[in-house]
């Protein structure tokens, strides 16, 4: 029966900027596991990260100005819509309830898996879906959940730093994405 649902991606995060790695790496997702949508979903207020150096708003712009052109993917802004902090339980319930009937599948960095277990309602959330890890830096770790990998040394911590120290971000993220940056003239004083 799941092989006959449309299988949905969820692929929340920080977005803090959204960058060519992310994209790449919902690409590799959508053609290894079939997803016929990606749902791109910034989060307000990780339980797990502190405070961001963009605001919501510009995290949103910033990802709807990324994929605008990718009719497969689409920005979702519901946990930014609701109080912090942002749990993934939420997110799914919310996405599940509007879609209806589908697989869906939570697309993961593999810098998230040590604290996985301890997301909110976790035993409840991997009942809803299937865990998928993104995995761009070829480090081996041990778990059983399907694994998209794809070596891509590009981080938004990085690209914050290289902001902060006047370093060009040219093909780390797409050229309206850096228009927004420097519009918006965020990440000049942080470099975190």
């Amino acid at each position: 029966m799941v092989n006959d649902l449309r299988r949905v991606g969820i692929y929340g995060g920080t977005f803090d900027p959204i960058h060519h790695g992310h994209l790449i790496l919902a690409r590799e997702a959508q053609e290894a596991l079939g997803l016929e949508k990606i749902f791109f979903v910034p989060a307000a207020v990780s339980p797990f990260k502190g405070a961001r150096s963009a605001s919501a708003e510009t995290r949103l712009r910033m990802l709807r100005t990324a994929i605008e052109d990718e009719r497969s993917f689409a920005a979702d802004d519901c946990e930014l819509r609701r109080a912090p902090p942002s749990y993934a339980i939420d997110t799914v319930e919310t996405i599940r309830n509007r879609e209806g009937p589908a697989a869906f599948y939570y697309l993961i960095g593999d810098d998230h898996l040590a604290e996985l277990n301890r997301w909110h309602r976790f035993a409840e959330l991997r009942e809803l879906i299937q865990f998928v890890v993104l995995d761009r830096t070829g480090t081996a770790i041990d778990h059983s959940y399907p694994m998209v990998r794809r070596r891509i040394d590009i981080s938004a911590t990085d690209i914050r730093k290289r902001v902060a120290s006047g370093r060009s971000i040219r093909y780390l993220v797409p050229t309206d994405v850096e228009e927004i940056i420097r519009e918006a003239n965020i990440y000049r004083e942080q470099g975190q």
